[in-house]
């Protein structure tokens, strides 16, 4: 199935900008969509953004466009999510994810390998 390693979290103040990383291994990552999730204290998670292989198709939640870009780098088998302008309410644990199927655009509720997640604090 592949192993997921989120890394680029911390504290930032709003208005400010954090690039995630995921790195994977134990798969062929170029043929798999990647995608990106969070969950905020108290909340259920949700979507963040996907970028499936060769960037055929690109997705992004509603309240993340514009502000977020999700990219893939095929050579170091990582996905990033650069996040600009960030508000508090985009305090969060923030999941890198995949499915077991390479070639497949998944419907959120069906990635099925997931990191470990990395925490972002958007506060002043």
């Amino acid at each position: 199935q592949g192993q997921l390693e989120e890394s680029g979290g911390g504290l930032v103040q709003p208005g400010g900008s954090l690039r995630l990383s995921c790195v994977v291994s134990g798969r062929a990552f170029e043929y798999y969509t990647m995608g990106w999730f969070r969950q905020a204290p108290g909340k259920e998670r949700e979507f963040v953004a996907s970028i499936a292989w060769s960037n055929v198709k690109i997705e992004y939640a509603d309240s993340v466009r514009g502000r977020f870009t999700i990219s893939r780098d095929d050579d170091q088998n990582t996905v990033y999510l650069q996040m600009n302008s960030l508000k508090p309410e985009d305090t969060a644990v923030y999941y890198c994810a995949t499915h077991t199927t390479p070639l497949r655009f998944p419907t959120p509720s069906e990635y099925d390998v997931w990191g470990q997640g990395t925490l972002v604090t958007v506060s002043s």
